[in-house]
């Protein structure tokens, strides 16, 4: 078998043949390394440079983020708003009928006399007054109603029980009866009015100084019907509900306690007698009604300690509290006079109801006083007892 030889290239040693391969290896690897160093090189500025330009990115979403809303809302609100500002200023009601409403919207809040529902902004700065507003409204039940009155369904009678042997047989009881009360609601309104000067002022914020003109009417109109109203064309107040003594008294009636004085306390004694008059289910969400000519005398009252039977509130917009429960300063309760009922105790959550419609109109009148604009805004309202048993009353007299 022949051998096969290795032989140089001429001119060249064998040793350095064997050496050529290697040396080529060293040097493409070196190259190799070298373009690696510089792509993770360029890799690593590019990832500083997009790091930086995320920091950069959150810094300033973390400012905006910090900034006011300007126009959060402006996508929702601002066409309707804008168009009845519009409406308000210039009677230009175009824009109000291109918007795009709910059907049901529509066929509530616009009526056939051109009245329009007052933007959401305005709309709730009006609530928000008469809610905070002294009147019954704050402790009383106040439910939102479509129709044009409001039922509600009483049993205020017991229904009847007896013991049972075993052998004999059980006797027919009493059924309870359930009593309807309809609270009518009625048309409240107010008729404020600006120079069509002042409303071409585009400084003049026509929206804040409307919302608070018919709250200040609406708000004083009802306080004063949920107390004394009497029934006809406005809520039914709960004063004027017929009074018997509490201890004759039956469904129907407010029943009432004497102070033992003709115009005057007798003591603090009546306003115990006046709490326990209430029964025991009603004392735990009742509270007391007055003005603030009664609130000024029930102040002084001590017990036999010498302790002030009135409390303020610890903390800013709670209430004053008298014997433990909350005081509701209504300035349409009457004084304390020969025979009034100055002061009424009772759970008004259960005992009186004010039902209302959501919508507010408001219908421009350009034309009935110039150069004068007017601005008709109505509300529906009604309110009225919806449970006797639940409201006493402190009778100033003997008897």
């Amino acid at each position: 078998m022949t051998k096969p030889e290795c032989k140089a290239r001429a001119g060249e040693d064998a040793s350095n043949a064997a050496l050529t391969p290697v040396n080529e290896l060293k040097t493409a690897m070196a190259g190799f390394v070298t373009d690696f160093k510089d792509f993770t090189t360029d890799i690593q500025i590019k990832l500083k440079e997009q790091d930086d330009r995320m920091t950069k990115l959150d810094r300033k979403s973390m400012i905006s983020g910090a900034r006011p809303a300007l126009a959060t809302a402006a996508s929702v609100e601002a066409p309707h708003q804008k168009a009845f500002e519009s409406y308000l200023r210039s009677g230009d009601d175009d824009a109000l009928r291109s918007l795009e409403i709910e059907g049901k919207s529509m066929s509530t809040a616009v009526a056939a006399d051109g009245g329009y529902l007052v933007d959401p902004q305005t709309s709730a700065n009006v609530q928000s007054t008469l809610s905070s507003t002294a009147s019954l409204r704050a402790i009383a039940n106040v439910v939102n109603v479509e129709a044009t009155s409001y039922d509600v369904l009483i049993d205020h009678t017991e229904m009847g029980a007896g013991w049972a042997t075993e052998t004999d047989p059980t006797a027919e009881t009493g059924t309870p009866q359930i009593d309807r009360i309809t609270i009518p609601l009625h048309e409240l309104s107010a008729l404020p009015k600006a120079s069509q000067r002042l409303l071409d002022d585009t400084a003049f914020n026509i929206d804040e100084w409307l919302a608070g003109r018919i709250a200040d009417k609406f708000a004083r109109s009802e306080a004063a019907a949920f107390v004394s109203g009497d029934g006809i064309d406005k809520p039914t107040g709960f004063l004027t509900a017929p009074q018997v003594d509490n201890d004759v008294w039956v469904w129907g009636n407010l029943g009432y306690v004497v102070t033992g004085a003709d115009g005057d306390f007798n003591g603090a004694d009546a306003l115990v007698d006046l709490v326990y008059s209430l029964g025991a289910e009603y004392r735990a969400g009742a509270a007391f009604v007055m003005n603030s000519k009664t609130a000024g005398l029930v102040r002084k009252l001590k017990d036999n300690d010498g302790r002030f039977l009135w409390s303020d509130g610890l903390v800013a917009g709670e209430p004053a509290r008298l014997l433990g429960y909350p005081v509701l300063i209504a300035e349409d309760m009457p004084d304390v006079a020969s025979d009034s009922t100055a002061i009424a105790f009772g759970d008004f959550g259960n005992g009186y109801t004010v039902a209302e419609r959501p919508d507010l109109r408001v219908l421009r009148d350009p034309f009935s006083a110039k150069p004068h604009v007017l601005f008709y805004a109505t509300k529906r309202v009604g309110g009225a007892i919806s449970d006797y048993a639940a409201i006493k009353l402190l009778k100033f007299g003997l008897s």
